[in-house]
């Protein structure tokens, strides 16, 4: 236990510098946006003086080594900055918009590793298969579909044509108010306190964010089961094990199935941050509070600090991610080692 703790220590130390590298590509990019926060929010009639008063306020006047150098420390004491736009501090809308992104996300990644996994499998052991054909089919049109373009007819086919959905408008129906916050995840807060009511309504609101999602995201998993369990099916100690007069349940399950899986399990977590990074699209569509939403909107005001506290949260997330799927390697093939190269 002692030296996987060491290893996973070193292995959060080694990704400081990337760490370091995002924060300061952000920051530089920030600075490289076309237009003027300080004409922004000193407004359309705002004189000069008045601009300058504003860029004066919000530090914007000082050298870019001595912005940095504010953002710097400033990070070390764990402020994001303020939102020029909301008021707030970065960081405690961050805390409060994550969950409302990380349940949509995790919602999908469920939702496609139940289709797609057992798609992939079945497709290896029956190539050329109706269930093969299915699988292409249905990898295809996961990466050539947009997810805007899913997203917005599924909202019109399950709302406005057959009102099956409820209204495309955030996480909660406004005749709901929230479940006390634990988790800060809906679905378990709400099974928390034993509200199945409240559980119900939160979840009608995340199924068309979650399929349009799911959707996008199962081809890139399907594929990579498929050709994963592929290439272990004509392994020589697969054949073994069916010389062995083993069934073909178990040869499946028990020897190609968890071979196959650790480049599944490393698809997964790039998907998984891909998902997270790239949710803003569906959350515009579907009016979702999340971490996307409030980063795009700080974007078009030229808000520095929610960007880049954006970018440096999703950082972190992948930093964690990659820890995980580490993790996960050697608890699937414990001959994996957590400290080799």
């Amino acid at each position: 236990m002692g030296t996987t703790l060491g290893i996973v220590l070193r292995r959060l130390l080694a990704a400081l510098p990337n760490l370091v590298g995002v924060v300061i590509i952000t920051f530089l990019l920030t600075r490289a946006l076309p237009g003027d926060p300080a004409a922004y929010f000193a407004g359309g009639a705002a004189t000069q003086d008045a601009v300058d008063q504003v860029r004066h306020q919000l530090g914007l006047d000082k050298t870019l080594p001595e912005q940095f150098l504010v953002y710097v420390a400033g990070l070390a004491h764990g402020d994001f900055g303020t939102s020029l736009t909301t008021g707030q501090p970065v960081l405690q809308e961050l805390l409060t918009r994550l969950p409302a992104s990380i349940e949509m996300v995790l919602l999908a990644l469920l939702v496609a590793c139940g289709i797609a996994l057992p798609l992939g499998v079945m497709a290896a052991t029956r190539p050329g298969s109706w269930i093969d054909q299915l699988c292409r089919l249905v990898t295809t049109a996961g990466v050539s579909l947009p997810t805007f373009f899913t997203g917005l007819v599924l909202a019109y086919v399950f709302y406005f044509l057959l009102g099956w959905a409820p209204a495309p408008l955030g996480r909660l129906d406004p005749l709901y108010s929230p479940p006390p916050a634990v988790t800060g995840l809906y679905l378990v807060d709400a099974l928390l306190v034993r509200d199945f009511g409240l559980w119900w309504a939160a979840l009608r609101q995340l199924i068309l964010p979650t399929v349009t999602m799911a959707l996008f995201v199962l081809a890139p998993i399907a594929r990579m089961t498929r050709a994963s369990m592929l290439q272990v099916l004509s392994s020589d100690f697969v054949r073994t094990a069916r010389a062995s007069g083993l069934s073909n349940t178990t040869v499946r399950v028990r020897y190609a199935l968890r071979n196959a899986l650790l480049p599944v399990v490393t698809t997964l977590g790039m998907v998984f941050g891909f998902m997270l990074g790239s949710s803003v699209i569906i959350e515009k569509v579907f009016g979702w509070p999340g971490v996307g939403s409030y980063a795009i909107d700080a974007l078009t005001a030229s808000d520095y600090a929610p960007v880049q506290g954006f970018v440096l949260a999703m950082g972190v997330l992948f930093v964690l991610l990659n820890l995980m799927v580490d993790v996960l390697y050697t608890l699937i093939d414990p001959r994996i080692s957590l400290g080799a190269s």
